[in-house]
């Protein structure tokens, strides 16, 4: 059985700490330590990851973040995934700083990226996994904080949620999304 799970997030070492690429830092935490590794692909970075008999097809999208749903949309058809097995890793002004939040479908709740995936699969019933990055920033001040670096405080509950968030991913793969969201929702 095969899995999409895609991070996003934007490309380039210019973003590669920013709050707005959890998506691509909760994947890289998902492969550490073992052999599995990405390598540059069409519309973004691809590594396929074993878990339990389950083949994950790891996504970070080269498209940008507002250009998401044109990579997702091209491998799920290059890896034949339907939709039911794919979950979107991506950060969340909404909520604290760490709180993980699974959802099987919904609305984008502003998040550009969401927008385009949902724009491009014409529909907005797909997983996603939403990463709380808060939202401490002043007045106006929106883009600046998302696409800032993660401060020092922050780092110690980005390391550790990170962990807690590739533990959702693989539930989400042996499991399934109902399952999952019922045992790690309020954790």
């Amino acid at each position: 059985m095969k899995y999409l799970i895609v991070g996003l997030g934007n490309p380039g070492e210019k973003y590669a700490n920013t709050r707005h690429n959890v998506g691509f830092k909760v994947l890289e935490e998902l492969i550490k330590g073992s052999e599995t590794k990405f390598e540059v692909a069409k519309l973004g970075n691809v590594a396929y990851h074993k878990f339990k008999g389950r083949t994950l097809v790891l996504l970070q999208p080269s498209t940008f973040m507002n250009l998401s749903g044109k990579a997702v949309n091209y491998w799920m058809q290059q890896e034949k995934i339907p939709i039911e097995n794919v979950l979107i890793v991506t950060d969340d002004l909404a909520l604290p700083l760490g709180k993980l939040r699974l959802k099987s479908k919904g609305s984008d709740g502003g998040h550009n990226g969401l927008t385009d995936i949902a724009a491009t699969l014409q529909t907005e019933n797909y997983s996603r996994l939403r990463f709380g990055i808060s939202n401490e920033f002043s007045k106006g001040k929106q883009v600046d904080y998302v696409l800032g670096e993660w401060t020092a405080d922050e780092i110690p509950v980005l390391n550790e949620r990170m962990k807690i968030a590739t533990e959702m991913i693989k539930s989400f793969a042996t499991l399934g999304v109902d399952r999952t969201m019922t045992m790690w929702n309020n954790k």
